[in-house]
């Protein structure tokens, strides 16, 4: 009899995920077959295969990119400040071990550097073997993967990238300091006088204290600040936001100009639609 951790069970047959939101909410999705599986020093690592959503990257129980809705996240976290900025050469992603991020961003030919800092290299090595449907198998020469401590190699960067991508996984476990204003702090410093960085803000309708946190900090620390939302099926609620700092440019995503890229669900209109917010979401950012 096989064993499986404790997210995923036998029921009469068929194997199923169930993820545990906050104790909360609890989602679960129909699975084919486990197709990796291992204990990194930091957290559990898995990829599965599933009938709705194809291949998962799950880590400690907590679904974060799929086959089938994965390159929207990645395409909005890359794209939006990619596009926004008018010139970007050296940009860096902390975070991301999926691959997807640095995949889309490698799609922007003005790009000369891409320094990806993930923490557990355990994630990347799976992603890119087993889940090149995200990862697209990413062996681009620009991206420099780096293994090592965001939190620490933020620190001791200044005045260095046009755009910081912080693409942090959920803020608990390995995770949880990126969500914290010291770090806000340090990504401002590594980022040159005009450059932009995005930090993945969460659920607007289930995580809004921790969106409220980060545009929070977002907003003290740069002259320009908003919040961007897309549709990701996958994550609870099914909304997600993006949080954009910028130390010099306006953000004015109608006077932005898409580059030519192969995408699938950012394009011209959706960049000028994504930072247009429901009235609730626009009285929670507005609370000091």
């Amino acid at each position: 009899m096989k064993t499986y951790p404790e997210w995923l069970k036998e029921v009469d047959g068929s194997l199923w995920l169930t993820e545990d939101d906050r104790s909360l909410l609890k989602i679960d999705y129909k699975i084919k077959e486990v197709i990796f599986s291992k204990q990194s020093p930091l957290q559990h690592v898995m990829i599965v295969d599933s009938y709705d959503f194809g291949k998962m990257l799950i880590l400690d129980g907590v679904v974060q990119t799929t086959a089938v809705d994965g390159h929207i996240y990645n395409e909005m976290i890359s794209h939006v400040p990619l596009t926004l900025h008018p010139h970007p050469k050296k940009i860096l992603i902390i975070g991301g071990g999926d691959c997807g991020a640095a995949r889309e961003a490698a799609k922007h030919t003005s790009l000369e550097q891409i320094d990806m800092v993930e923490i557990d290299e355990l994630v990347v090595k799976a992603s890119k073997e087993y889940l090149q449907e995200v990862s697209g198998n990413l062996s681009d020469p620009r991206v420099n993967f780096i293994f090592t401590d965001g939190i620490k190699f933020v620190q001791e960067k200044e005045n260095e990238y046009d755009v910081i991508i912080v693409d942090s996984s959920d803020p608990v476990g390995p995770a949880e300091a990126l969500f914290e204003y010291d770090f806000y702090a340090h990504i401002k410093q590594a980022l040159k006088k005009d450059g932009i960085a995005v930090f993945q803000s969460q659920s607007p309708i289930f995580h809004r204290e921790m969106l409220k946190q980060t545009y929070s900090y977002t907003k003290e620390l740069y002259p320009g600040s908003a919040v961007f939302q897309a549709v990701v099926p996958t994550y609870p609620g099914g909304m997600w936001t993006f949080t954009i700092g910028t130390k010099r440019y306006l953000i004015e995503p109608e006077k932005a100009n898409v580059p030519p890229l192969e995408t699938k669900y950012f394009n011209q209109d959706i960049l000028k639609g994504c930072f247009l917010l429901q009235q609730d979401l626009k009285n929670l950012l507005s609370q000091e």
